[in-house]
């Protein structure tokens, strides 16, 4: 299926990539190659639904800064590094710089899977909560300046009397504003506009 999602492998080994290729397909997966980060990044620039697996030393642009120059083009993508025992400090840095875990080799192919099925689960709930963030930004901005001024003071727990003393509209026109408010923002319940609010707040820094 076109939609279903892709594991990236990225190793700069012939015989690692063939192996790892084997094992995915023969799980069901859906599997691209590349033999360096550059590779990857000259070709791909929306990845979609995926993970990928990239070895943690390679020529050129080793794994840690791979992540980096992802992380920079905003693609929030599952990363998982393979690491000999020596490397397992720059593994851990490349945790730190957004990897969601690491392999050490040899690991078991069982293992493996677990670990990259896992990665596309993660990636799967990222998909959802990015549409989301999409479709509650949308509802935001077909707000009217009152209208978003009505929905901070809700978000502020301020009741409807305050909002209407500090806006200086009545009571009654606050009510309209904010029967607005909820449909505009598809909220079936004050505590659920809250929330979106707030999810949007967290989602963007706001």
């Amino acid at each position: 299926m076109s939609n279903a999602p892709i594991v990236y492998v990225v190793d700069d080994d012939l015989g690692v990539r063939k192996a790892l290729s084997f094992l995915l397909v023969s799980a069901g997966l859906n599997v691209r190659l590349y033999e360096s980060a550059k590779a990857f990044l000259d070709e791909v620039n929306d990845p979609g639904r995926c993970c990928i697996v990239t070895d943690v030393r390679m020529p050129g642009i080793d794994g840690l800064e791979f992540i980096r120059r992802l992380t920079a083009r905003g693609l929030n993508v599952p990363v998982i590094v393979m690491t000999g025992h020596a490397d397992i400090p720059l593994a851990v840095e490349a945790m730190k710089a957004g990897a969601i875990d690491f392999l050490e080799k040899p690991f078991r192919e069982d293992r493996f899977l677990e670990v990259v099925r896992f990665a596309l689960v993660c990636d799967e709930k990222s998909v959802r909560r990015n549409q989301e963030l999409l479709r509650t930004q949308a509802r935001l901005q077909s707000l009217s300046q009152r209208e978003r001024q009505v929905l901070d003071g809700l978000v502020a727990g301020k009741a409807n009397k305050m909002i209407a003393h500090e806006l200086n509209i009545s009571i009654r026109t606050v009510e309209i504003h904010r029967s607005n408010v909820m449909a505009k923002m598809e909220a079936k319940s004050l505590s659920e506009l809250i929330r979106m609010a707030l999810f949007l707040e967290v989602a963007t820094g706001g």
